[in-house]
């Protein structure tokens, strides 16, 4: 059996302005989002029958429940497919759930990258089956910069410019749900967004509300040496901060609270 391995990169929304409810439930949205060079690692190989299986390991798999999207990801892309095939899955799962970094969609975008690769499908398949299974994996399939509108499936690549800076994520190991953090919001459109480094994440203020370690994340994170750029990401709770050099956000990692999680990486 051949066996490939792909990486599901981690999310940033790098502005994120929330424009009105829509009558579905769901919110419009505004977003530039960039991905981090790394992420979760996604394994696959075919077996001889049609059986599906995924064993997950790593830092934050504990943390997972019973569903996952990599399994919805296989049964839509082999119905969309009309294929009956079988998928061995291992998820090394380095990103904390929950956590504002697109980590579940990054998965199955993975998987559908995986398994287009594997079952030599037409990745217009993967392409479309990516929105019904959630907003953000339509980005995620693509994994590069991106202005996006609608709930955030409305898509513009875009070329930001800010490749191969030092990032580093934070996260105070408070999850946050998604559903609980829009529902806080105000519901009051501060306007459209133009350059992202002059937005806001409007989520930030109610993901606070909710869990207000994610105030000291980022009060931390702007008062270290050489941080250029600091933000929430997505509906929190991690926090991001984009660098001068890599000596500073090297000296920055080393310094975290040891109760924090973090990652050093580099953007895409």
């Amino acid at each position: 059996m051949s066996t490939l391995t792909e990486r599901a990169y981690a999310k940033l929304n790098l502005a994120l302005h929330v424009r009105g409810r829509r009558p579905d439930g769901r919110h419009n949205i505004e977003t530039i989002f960039s991905f981090c060079e790394d992420g979760d690692e996604l394994t696959a190989e075919v077996p001889s029958d049609s059986r599906f299986e995924l064993h997950v390991f790593g830092q934050s798999a504990s943390d997972l429940g019973p569903e996952n999207l990599v399994a919805d990801a296989w049964t839509e892309i082999k119905r969309a497919a009309g294929l009956d095939r079988g998928a061995l899955f291992t998820l090394d799962k380095r990103l904390p759930v929950a956590s504002g970094l697109g980590g579940g969609s990054a998965d199955a975008a993975a998987a559908l990258r995986l398994l287009t690769r594997l079952w030599d499908v037409d990745p217009g398949i993967a392409e479309g089956v990516a929105p019904g299974l959630g907003a953000d994996v339509p980005a995620c399939l693509l994994s590069q910069a991106c202005r996006g509108e609608g709930v955030g499936d409305v898509l513009q690549p875009i070329d930001l410019g800010v490749g191969g800076t030092p990032v580093l994520l934070v996260n105070p190991r408070v999850p946050v749900s998604t559903g609980e953090v829009f529902a806080a919001w105000d519901k009051v459109d501060r306007g459209p967004l133009g350059n992202w480094r002059d937005g806001r994440n409007d989520l930030e203020a109610p993901a606070i509300r909710l869990a207000p370690e994610i105030a000291n994340v980022l009060e931390w994170l702007r008062g270290r040496p050489g941080a250029t750029f600091v933000r929430m990401s997505g509906s929190g709770a991690t926090c991001f901060a984009m660098f001068d050099s890599r000596t500073a956000r090297d000296a920055t990692a080393s310094a975290c609270p040891a109760h924090w999680w973090h990652l050093a990486t580099r953007l895409r």
